[in-house]
């Protein structure tokens, strides 16, 4: 052992260890651990022991229950020989023992951060208390600015589930330097690769690494170097990636980010550090400006401790919803910054944005899957090509007990109650391990006992290493956060600081109360009189003083960052293939849907009389065929619903799950190629059966241009099936709900009627030609009419001049392939158009 490092032996449920002072060991329920304890009072990670450079400690990390020495709780001790320490319970929790040499240093309590005392609080402040003033929706007045200050919040043990160790006011926005989790020699010239297999020198147990993910190397210049291996989530270099397989020379102030694992140069020496959860997250001055200049979120600044829960509330128009996307990155503000563990997370978004999970207000999972398969698919798409299934398996059974859910994990999504599909979602976010969790309004529209549910649910989350940040309505069960920020009127900080000390800050005794004043008093100060109070100084002063000397605006070059993606293109295409085939297949309703329309179309154009069927007379009695065109009108306008209306949603009703799956990233191409794909099919067969039904009692000519006439009619309809569908997925990219999407596709069917050139003459009419080139149904009825001579078969529009017919339904082979190559056209421009318009709901760091 090196120079002054003290031998420490630990004793632990009739097992010993000989603790290394190179690394820190974890202790807790995570049976990834190394201290691992089957005990319901222990959390799921405990607590740590390590060498801090001069002493062995042991350090809770906030957990339920607590970690106790000498019959009292401890947040962070001193170990040495003889020292015991009780987990989960001062009486008979499990029993840690320490043993040594003689001579090392009695155990002592280290100290601990707490808040300041009543005495020392008022000798700072010269607080003087006052009583509680009852009175309505009044506005503030500067008495309660300066005297109106509750005594220092000290957390109540409300129930034993949920006590919380105290942390210091104000810390967390600039964390102190941490010790590296361990650390691995550099020889010269040798190749230290890393990655999740065993067979690399440095492995990393860590489902976002791949097997063989890169390698460092001593170069005899002195210099190192980081190669890529073809990872599937990257390697990173001060947060920005590398190309795959290239090389990047790295130096002593360089950060290696791979996984959860960010790597330093110090000397010869690699020193790495593991995100376990255990960081600090802070806003600085973030400002969010729209079109006019009016500011929808102003100077908003605050500092999360480690391992907290924080909510967020505050009225309609507070600009809630615009803080949690400046947060997330989802849309950067336009000046401040936020920090993740003291590393920007705008600049360094393609490299952080695996460590944070959010949890919209809607649901991230299909809801027709079950609980399993719906986070089976989740976990392909997320976690590297390399992962094995029985990987995959493993972290899915994991989450599901670590949230309780397996139980339900057979159950469809659609029959869980409100909160248990809460839970699911909190699920698929958990899976990649996330440090940092967000979510918007997790309680909207439960009852106030799943309220509950959901609110211990994030309490204990944050209580097992993680920290939780969640905006939300409800007020009920803010007590069991550590902070609350409540935002006001204009997208200001109103408060900020513990849930216990906020309404005596407002001066009013119900939330009700502050919602009303901020209401009436809308052009009231409210953040200045934050600024000006001692709550401020106590809980996010240190915060802006730090950021006074550097605010930033994120620079643009650092948003457009296109991370690495962790499955290959044609992977992600297949898992997605295979998902939505599983949700269709789910949905019994749609499937019989699509089966019985164009059944029932095919049904509609075989009643309509027509004594030739699609054939000219034979009798001499009659010239033409009137009613051939009548059937085409038909079965065209058909089959344009019927593709439409299999589109029309798809996109809209699954905008979240797209949003949130393309930040973590999910190719745009293969997400919208997999709907082409599964539609397209469903598409397709509905024409063979509109066309059965329709065509095939019908009398057609004896040949056909280039193949038999029906297999040439029922191409053109199955391409203006297509083509109709990709118009729906347009439809579906436009709006904003689901509602608007069907007078969309009633007004698209009620145009394609007005333009097949079938009920007035299109052609030859200037402006009205034109239009017509737009509509598919224009050229899918040209390509049958083409088949079929249609100008010929049906009266002319003027029998004076019996020669002018419409050049579209020229009986060609020519004109016939023209009609069918611009209707597949028009479906491509629609795909092209579709995926543009997708880009408008993906996060503004994921915009190419």
């Amino acid at each position: 052992m090196g120079h002054g490092v003290r031998e420490l032996v630990l004793e632990l449920n009739g097992r010993t260890w000989a603790l290394d002072p190179a690394r820190s060991y974890t202790l807790g329920r995570d049976p990834q651990g190394d201290l691992v304890l089957e005990d319901a009072r222990v959390s799921w990670r405990h607590a740590t022991i390590g060498w801090d450079g001069r002493s062995w400690v042991i350090e809770d990390h906030g957990s339920t229950n607590g970690t106790y020495a000498e019959g009292r709780r401890i947040h962070r001790m001193e170990l040495g020989p003889g020292s015991a320490v009780h987990v989960g319970n001062a009486n008979d929790g499990p029993r840690i023992n320490l043993s040594g040499p003689v001579g090392t240093p009695a155990a002592r309590p280290a100290a601990q951060a707490s808040y300041p005392s009543q005495e020392s609080y008022e000798q700072q402040y010269d607080y003087q208390p006052q009583p509680l003033q009852q009175h309505e929706s009044h506005p503030p007045y500067e008495s309660h600015q300066q005297h109106g200050i509750p005594q220092p919040y000290a957390p109540q043990q409300s129930s034993p589930s949920y006590e919380r160790s105290p942390q210091q006011p104000g810390t967390g926005p600039v964390p102190a330097e941490r010790g590296p989790t361990t650390f691995h020699r550099l020889s010269l010239g040798r190749v230290m690769r890393i990655g999740r297999a065993l067979e690399n020198e440095l492995v990393v147990a860590d489902l976002q690494v791949s097997r063989h993910h890169a390698e460092f190397t001593a170069t005899p210049d002195g210099r190192f170097q980081i190669r890529d291996l073809g990872s599937h989530n990257g390697t990173y270099v001060n947060g920005r990636p590398i190309a795959a397989s290239a090389t990047a020379v790295i130096g002593p102030g360089d950060i290696v980010g791979v996984g959860h694992s960010t790597f330093r140069i110090v000397g010869e020496r690699l020193e790495e550090f593991i995100d376990t959860g255990e960081i600090t997250f802070s806003a600085r001055h973030l400002t969010v400006t729209v079109d006019g200049g009016r500011q929808i979120l102003r100077d908003v600044s605050f500092g999360v401790p480690e391992k907290s829960l924080v909510g967020v509330i505050g009225p309609s128009g507070s600009g809630k919803s615009t803080l949690l996307k400046a947060l997330t990155g989802y849309r950067p503000a336009d000046e401040g910054d936020v920090l993740y563990d003291s590393r920007s997370l705008y600049k360094q978004f393609a490299e952080l944005r695996r460590r944070i999970g959010l949890v919209p207000q809607d649901d991230i999972l299909h809801k027709e899957l079950t609980v399993r398969k719906a986070l089976r698919y989740a976990a392909e798409l997320r976690f590297p090509g390399d992962t094995g299934q029985d990987e995959r398996e493993a972290r899915i059974g994991e989450v599901l007990r670590e949230l309780k859910l397996d139980a339900h994990q057979g159950k469809k999504i659609s029959s869980l109650s409100g909160g248990q599909r809460k839970r699911v979602s909190v699920a698929l976010e958990l899976l990649t391990k996330p440090s940092l969790l967000f979510l918007d309004e997790p309680t909207s529209g439960l009852d106030p006992g799943m309220d509950r549910d959901v609110m211990q649910l994030l309490r204990s989350l944050a209580d097992d290493g993680r920290t939780v940040l969640v905006v939300t309505h409800s007020v009920a069960e803010l007590q069991l956060c550590d902070r609350v920020l409540v935002m006001a009127p204009g997208g200001a900080v109103a408060y900020f600081g513990p849930p216990d000390e906020a309404l005596t800050f407002f001066g009013y005794t119900t939330w009700a109360d502050v919602f009303s004043a901020f209401e009436n008093y809308r052009d009231y100060d409210w953040s200045g009189r934050w600024r000006g109070s001692q709550h401020y100084q106590l809980y996010a002063a240190d915060i802006d003083a730090v950021a006074d000397a550097a605010r930033t605006v994120p620079p643009p070059p650092a948003r457009r960052v296109r991370p690495p993606k962790p499955q290959s293109w044609g992977s992600q295409l297949r898992t997605l293939i295979r998902r939505y085939v599983s949700v269709i297949a789910s949905d019994r309703g749609f499937l019989a849907l699509m089966l019985i329309l164009p059944a029932v179309l095919g049904v509609v154009s075989a009643v309509v009389p027509a004594a030739y069927g699609l054939t000219a007379p034979d009798d001499g009695k009659d010239e033409f065929n009137s009613d051939a065109g009548t059937i085409l009108l038909i079965l065209a306008i058909g089959m344009c619903f019927s593709g439409a209306a299999n589109s029309v949603r798809e996109l809209i009703k699954e905008r979240v799950i797209y949003e949130r799956e393309r930040a973590t990233g999910l190719s745009r191409s293969a997400y919208l190629l997999s709907k082409v794909i599964v539609l397209g099919a469903i598409t397709a067969l509905q024409g063979v059966v509109l066309c059965a039904i329709g065509l095939l009692p019908r009398e057609l000519p004896a040949e056909g241009l280039l193949l038999p006439p029906a297999v040439e009619l029922g191409v053109v309809i199955i391409a203006l099936g297509l083509t109709s569908m990709m118009a729906g997925l347009v439809i579906s990219s436009l709006v904003r709900t689901a509602e608007k999407t069907m007078p969309l596709l009633v007004m698209f069917a009620i145009v394609q009627i007005v333009f097949t050139g079938v009920l007035f003459k299109v052609y030859a009419t200037p402006g009205l030609e034109q239009l017509s080139w737009l509509m598919p149904s224009r050229w899918a009825v040209a390509g049958t009419g083409a088949t079929l001579d249609l100008g010929r078969l049906m009266p002319p529009w003027d029998r004076d001049r019996p020669g002018d017919l419409d050049p579209l339904w020229e009986h060609t082979a020519g004109q016939w392939g023209i009609n069918l190559t611009v209707l597949l056209l028009l479906g491509a421009v629609c795909g092209v158009a579709v995926a543009r318009l997708l880009r408008r709901h993906e996060p503004e760091v994921m915009r190419s």
